[in-house]
């Protein structure tokens, strides 16, 4: 399994729409990917984001996640991706 961390940044006046985008947007494309397990979301701190979704494969998690189409949300800007193998679960 490979996870793919995303790091983003939140204008607060746009977080409404954002939140909204997300849930209507970005995770149907999620959920319908080849090889998507799971993801989460962790509430903005000082604006700043972060994202885990877990994928069956690496190349699977490289051409579902940002930059790909898809991920553009109001006031939403993503400031790093990297690709993990996830070394254990519980």
């Amino acid at each position: 399994m490979h996870a793919t961390l995303v790091k983003l940044t939140v204008d607060p006046e746009h977080a409404p729409a954002a939140a909204e985008a997300l849930v209507s947007d970005i995770l149907p494309r999620l959920r319908s990917a080849s090889g998507f397990v799971a993801g989460y979301w962790l509430e903005p701190n000082d604006g700043d984001g972060f994202s885990i979704l877990l994928f069956e494969s690496e190349e699977q998690a490289r051409e579902a996640s940002p930059p790909a189409d898809g991920w553009e949300a109001p006031g939403i800007t993503i400031t790093d991706v990297e690709f993990r193998r996830v070394a254990a679960t519980a």
